[in-house]
């Protein structure tokens, strides 16, 4: 049973910082694809960051050089850290797994990965 749980949302003013985390378990972490996408109210879902099993990453134009993608083996945990955040950031923020190979290829299809926890809320103001 694969299980995605997601935490550090919350309300910052623009300009502010945060760091979300995916918990994983119940699944094959070092071999798979990990992603975050997001969903702002009345829009589609967009593929934010995504990392494979070598470490290599891809990022939404949106928010290349601002928003860092990493994972922690040892705590079968991903991280997202979100700097210099903008009003336009907020949304709900989902962590996503798949098994695929060159994922980092297309970070517009993270929306479409096959495992995906609750979200976490992220409102910037």
């Amino acid at each position: 049973h694969v299980q995605l749980v997601e935490s550090g949302g919350g309300s910052v003013q623009a300009g502010g910082s945060l760091r979300l985390s995916c918990a994983a378990s119940g699944y094959t972490y070092n071999r798979n694809c990990m992603a975050w996408f997001r969903q702002a109210p009345g829009k589609e879902r967009e593929g934010v960051a995504v990392i494979d099993s070598r470490g290599r990453t891809n990022y939404a134009d949106s928010v290349k050089g601002r928003f860092t993608i990493s994972k922690d083996k040892a705590k079968n945990t991903l991280y997202l850290q979100m700097n210099s955040l903008k009003p336009e950031d907020t949304a709900m923020y989902y962590c996503a797994a798949d098994q695929l190979i060159g994922c980092v290829v297309a970070v517009s299809a993270t929306p479409g990965f096959i495992y995906r926890g609750q979200g976490t809320q992220v409102t910037v103001s």
